[in-house]
């Protein structure tokens, strides 16, 4: 199956049913929003389930067994089942299998549906458990946005707005896991001033946030806007050469250094009862460069 369009006049995506992953945002008459995949990084916004980040050893040990489980788990890499609601908005849905069980030994149901409405896309995550047994689990988005987001707009123009001040620690992780101590924030008046040599040492993990929602943009270019209230976490990432920014919600993250228990043990994470089921939705809202710039001259 190819990618399925949805368009309303005004924004246009497209969605690649391997994964569910979010594959082109543009609006009308605009450029590509969504970094194209590239030799720093292949994949442009993949889905984050059932796990975000990594366990030590790269397994999930349940009940006594090891389960062996990649980084950020195995939606990303899966076939999803597609449903298509109207020209707007589509949901995908993922099902345990026998293959599934071998990483992840429940029964689950991952439901993805994408929307827009004017200048908005919404993405809601739907986790159900279908099963006899409780079981925990994390989701997250993981979008790559191009960076700069014009032509001609110089990167370290660039930067996140925080709509509330942020002066809680930042985390960070080292082989993939999570190192124990906070750091300063690169923060400044609710202000991220974007530059590769803050992803020198990986993401950058805001796990005590006031705000909930982010501002992405620079002068003369686009704004790209975030809201992710059902998702505590927010990750920002990016990789040399590449010309992206990843702007992260998730719900749970990478397993700290030394853990070494049981996967229900592992912080951050949600659990889910037999015939339970949780959402997570964030939102991506596009004005482009006139827009913005308009808004600015009347400020």
């Amino acid at each position: 199956m190819g990618f399925l369009q949805l368009h309303n006049g005004i924004l246009s995506v497209a969605i690649n049913p391997l994964g569910a992953e979010l594959s082109s945002m543009r609006l009308r008459d605009g450029g590509e929003l969504l970094w194209q995949g590239g030799e720093a990084w292949a994949r442009r916004a993949p889905i984050l389930f059932p796990i975000v980040g990594r366990m030590p050893g790269n397994e999930l040990v349940h009940k006594g067994v090891a389960y062996p489980i990649g980084q950020h788990g195995f939606a990303r890499d899966l076939p999803f089942d597609a449903v298509r609601e109207s020209d707007s908005s589509v949901e995908f849905s993922l099902v345990d299998t026998e293959e599934t069980r071998r990483h992840f030994p429940f029964a689950f149901r991952l439901s993805v549906r994408f929307a827009i409405d004017g200048q908005t896309l919404s993405i809601r995550h739907t986790v159900s458990n279908p099963g006899a047994e409780p079981f925990s689990a994390s989701v997250g988005g993981h979008p790559a946005f191009v960076w700069p987001l014009a032509d001609g707009a110089a990167r370290e123009a660039h930067t996140l707005e925080f709509p509330e001040d942020e002066p809680a620690p930042i985390r960070r992780i080292a082989g993939g896991l999570l190192l124990p101590d906070g750091l300063d924030t690169p923060v400044r008046g609710g202000i991220l001033q974007l530059d590769d040599s803050l992803f020198v040492d990986d993401a950058i993990i805001f796990d005590a946030l006031r705000s909930r929602s982010v501002r992405y943009s620079a002068p003369g270019t686009p704004m790209i806007t975030m809201r992710f209230d059902d998702f505590p976490l927010l990750g920002v990432w990016s990789k040399a050469p590449g010309e992206f920014l990843c702007i992260e919600p998730w719900f749970g993250m990478t397993a700290p250094q030394g853990f070494a228990g049981e996967y229900t043990e592992k912080p951050g994470q949600f659990t889910l009862q037999p015939g339970e089921s949780t959402e997570f939705t964030y939102s991506v809202t596009v004005e482009p460069a006139s827009a913005v710039g308009a808004r600015d001259a009347q400020a």
